[in-house]
Order: C-alpha cells, then structure tokens, then sequence
C-alpha cells in the first residue's frame, strides 16, 4: 500500500499542504508547527526552536538512512529500544520495536531493562513521559526536538496556575461536604510541568482509553473538575456520563475568569479548557454524511477528541486502542470510515485487505508535529548513540519528574472500564 509520504510526493494537490513532502528540517528553524498544522494553532510564546538535521543526513537517500538505522540497531542490540507512535510515518514505524500510544510506550520501555537509551519517535510530552517513568541511568531520546504538541501547547504552565488562582478565589479550596471545590485534571498530551501541577494539588492524568473513570476518581474528590488541555475529550466524555452541556462551561485562558461569571463556575461540573486538536478538529458531520451517502452500510468510528457533533453523528467512538480492536472485531467485506489519523488509518486497512476502510477526510493531512520524525533524524540519533554520544536527550527536572509520577500514578490505578 502506498504510503502516506509516497501519496502527499505523488499527488501533493491531494494534501492538505503540498509542503509535506520536503523533508522536515526545512521547516525546523521557522515559526509555526510546519506544514499541515492548523491556522487556529495558538503559538507558544516564545517561539523556540533547536539547530537543524546535519546537511549530510538531508542529502542522504532513503535506501542509504534505512541501512544505516538497521546497522546501529543491529550494533547496539538490547542496549537500545525503539519506541514508534500510532501516528507516525510508515519510514518510521518499520524501525520501531514497539509501536502504540504514548502511555504504551511509556510502558513498553520499561520491559527492556538492559536499554541504555530510549528512542521515542513521537513528540515532546511522550518523551517527557517516558523520560519520568525511566531509570535514572537510562537516555530518552526525541530524533527532532522540533517535533511539539500543538494541543500540549494550548496549555502552559503560567496560564494554568493563573486560572488555578482565579477559580479558587471564586470556588474557596473545599466544598461544605469537605470535598475539594475543583480537581485538576490533565490529559496525557500535556506537558510534564502539567501533570506536575496535577500531582501537586490532588489531580491526576488521563488517556482517551480511562476519561471517564478518571472523571469518577475527580468527583469522588471534588464539587467539579477543570480539564485540560483537550476540550472535545472532556466535553465528549462527560456528556457519555450524563452531564449536561450548560454544566461544561469553557475557559478561556486569555479573557478573565475564562470568559465566564462567578455564578456560571459555581454551578459547573467541567470546566473545559480551550484546547483542541488540529487533526481531530477536521473531521465533521459532512464527511460522515458523504462516507454514508457513498456505503450504505459503512460504520463510521472515530477519536474523542473529535468534535462533539462528530462523536455523535458517528456508530462508535474511542481512543485509538479501541479504533484497533473495532476494526480487528469487524467481519471481511465490512465498510469502516475512521475519523483520526491517516497513517494509523492506512496502516489499519493495509492489514485488513478484506475490508474496505479509509479516513473520513479525503484530505491527506497527517498530524504535522508527529510528521517532524523522519529517518534522517532517527539514523543521526542513532548514529551517535553507536559513537558513544547522546543527541537530543529530554531530561525532566527531577522535581518536577516527582510530582508529575504522583499524577501519572494515580492514572495507573483508574482503569478503563471495559
């Protein structure tokens, strides 16, 4: 099957930026996610951005990348583990030891104790993850340290403890029945210095696949909840649990109170942040229309970070583990349209030839953050870690590694209901 690489090179007027198919350290050194990226990204301010790919890896061809990152996998057998995400590249993915969502890999690295260094082929906060769930003595390495969060982003640190105070000034700590007012919680696209903020002030993390018993956990403990940094998760998995939409009122991190009065935080239950993702934002109701207008007997699954409307319009919703398992559970012949990730949407029909299955948008759009890895940076990592030197290292404070493992702990804990 074509790759999603080979199609945007091929046919770049399908694509949703015909820039995609340059390779990616043209784009390091500017502002901006890159190419595909959303016009309704907000920016972090300021703007950093690391050197780029040594010329000598740009001009290599991809026969010759691929020799050299399967002659240092080979060189540094057990001493290495390569962690590859859903949403990569397939010129990726091929390499990886392990491939799943960022908390599996988090977790998959820990069952190969003689690793010396983790290479996680995904972006920042699955490596900042992976780098507090690791051995002191063990490297998390990131191929390209341009290769951010866009939603993460949504969220920083500064912005959030300013809300924190605003809604404690209004909300007081505990609520008469002795619960706290507000519980902090953070998903797991989310910087480490977040989950940090949660773990200090009795919140916890969540993945797509365990919202809604983390949600359970947060109002055992608490009046309501501020969720952040996706909206659509917390919007989509809070009205699964019966909680009406004048109860999730937004916040915005640039208006006062979040753009919203006293009263209207009084009597919320989720505060959702004004947060979302680039890729999950492009999927809507007219794509499902057609997909059914076309296959009358299509099944249409999608992400929760998805659009409320979406998830609604949709047969099914979950994480991307359980866009997996529903394909794997479908029958030969069936028709599924999924809404996330094209790579992870051709590599699903790839292994199922006897279905036919395909991304709801027509529109080739990978997620232009996770586009950042490409093998030329993977061989370059590699490469040095064969000569004995450590390139693009995520270190996360150790105190803010410790309180950022409270919250990923309690996470741990709150199981996915089946």
């Amino acid at each position: 099957m074509t790759s999603v690489q080979q199609s945007i090179a091929l046919a770049p007027q399908s694509s949703c930026d015909a820039d995609l198919a340059a390779g990616p350290w043209v784009f390091d050194l500017s502002p901006g996610y890159g190419p595909g990226a959303s016009e309704a990204d907000v920016l972090p301010d300021p703007v950093v951005r690391p050197g780029q790919l040594p010329e000598a890896y740009q001009q290599m061809d991809e026969a010759e990348l691929h020799r050299r990152i399967r002659a240092a996998k080979q060189t540094l057998g057990d001493r290495l583990v390569v962690l590859g995400h859903f949403y990569q590249r397939d010129e990726v993915v091929q390499h990886a030891d392990f491939v799943g969502d960022s908390f599996q890999l988090a977790n998959a690295a820990l069952t190969r104790p003689d690793a010396e260094a983790i290479v996680f082929c995904g972006v920042h906060f699955m490596a900042e993850t992976a780098d507090i769930l690791s051995r002191p003595d063990q490297h998390v390495v990131l191929p390209n340290l341009a290769a951010g969060c866009s939603m993460a982003d949504m969220a920083d640190e500064d912005s959030v403890e300013t809300a924190w105070e605003e809604l404690l000034d209004v909300l007081g700590e505990t609520e008469p029945d002795g619960r706290a007012s507000v519980v902090p919680v953070t998903y797991m696209n989310s910087s480490a210095a977040l989950k940090a903020f949660c773990g200090r002030n009795g919140g916890i993390v969540c993945t797509s696949s365990n919202a809604a018993t983390v949600l359970e956990w947060a109002f055992q403990r608490g009046r309501r909840v501020l969720f952040f940094p996706d909206q659509h998760l917390g919007r989509n998995t809070a009205k699964a649990m019966g909680i009406g939409l004048d109860a999730m009122p937004m916040w915005d991190p640039r208006r006062p109170l979040g753009g919203n009065t006293e009263e209207a935080l009084r009597s919320a239950s989720v505060i959702l942040w004004h947060g979302f993702c680039s890729v999950h934002r492009r999927f809507s109701v007219a794509q499902i229309e057609q997909a059914r207008a076309q296959h009358a007997s299509v099944k249409v699954v999608v992400h929760p970070e998805c659009p409320m409307p979406v998830v609604d319009a949709a047969d099914a919703a979950g994480s991307t583990d359980f866009i997996r398992k529903y394909v794997a559970a479908s029958q030969p012949g069936d028709v599924i349209a999924i809404g996330t990730e094209v790579n992870l949407v051709n590599r699903l029909a790839a292994e199922h030839p006897d279905r036919t299955i395909f991304c709801l948008d027509p529109v080739i759009c990978p997620c232009s953050t996770m586009y950042r890895i490409h093998p030329g940076y993977l061989a370059w990592v590699l490469d040095g870690l064969v000569e004995g030197e450590v390139r693009n290292e995520i270190v996360v404070d150790a105190a803010v590694a410790a309180d950022a493992r409270v919250a990923l702990e309690r996470m741990l804990a709150a199981l996915p209901k089946s």
